[in-house]
């Protein structure tokens, strides 16, 4: 008995030690650069499962603060609204369209689970974006891309990735 009181409070000083200079783990999704819990909070739901549209006039509407899982097509089968404005895979790529009706003009995020490239249009133009930040290691979200999105119907084009399936999330910006 008096053997092992005295082990313990021999190892009692290092245990403390080891655990007070041991590393903090790693922040989930620590490569963006904002405060995500409010997007990572929606990741954190059920996605609603819908099939992305091929052409404008059946692309799905979609509500803004919701999670979705947009079921893509081959890109050569879908009549992009705009050019890409970024070059985008030709074999195997997919992509996809939707719409969300932005009840307020302001800052808005969309953010994806995977590396699709996504232009976001109104009124027939291509809106640039704000700012834009991502984590590869992380998929909920991986990419988060900021708009001034104008009060109206808004359209998502998604293109340039090899993923059949696209997680995402439309989220007024803070």
């Amino acid at each position: 008995m008096a053997l092992r009181t005295l082990l313990l409070r021999a190892l009692l000083p290092l245990l403390a030690v080891s655990w007070i200079t041991a590393a903090p783990a790693a922040a989930p999704c620590e490569g963006i650069k904002w405060d995500v819990a409010d997007v990572r909070a929606v990741f954190a739901g059920e996605p609603l499962a819908l099939a992305a549209g091929r052409a404008r006039d059946a692309a799905p509407r979609l509500e803004s603060g919701r999670l979705y899982a947009l079921q893509l097509v081959p890109q050569e089968a879908v009549s992009l609204i705009a050019p890409p404005a970024k070059k985008t895979l030709a074999d195997g790529a997919s992509a996809g369209l939707a719409r969300v009706r932005i009840a307020q003009a302001g800052r808005y995020r969309v953010a994806l689970d995977v590396p699709f490239w996504i232009d976001v249009l109104a009124a027939g133009q291509s809106l640039p974006s704000l700012d834009f930040s991502g984590d590869p290691a992380c998929s909920a979200p991986r990419k988060i891309v900021v708009y001034a999105l104008p009060a109206g119907e808004v359209w998502l084009q998604l293109s340039g990735h090899a993923g059949e399936t696209v997680r995402l999330s439309v989220t007024a910006a803070p």
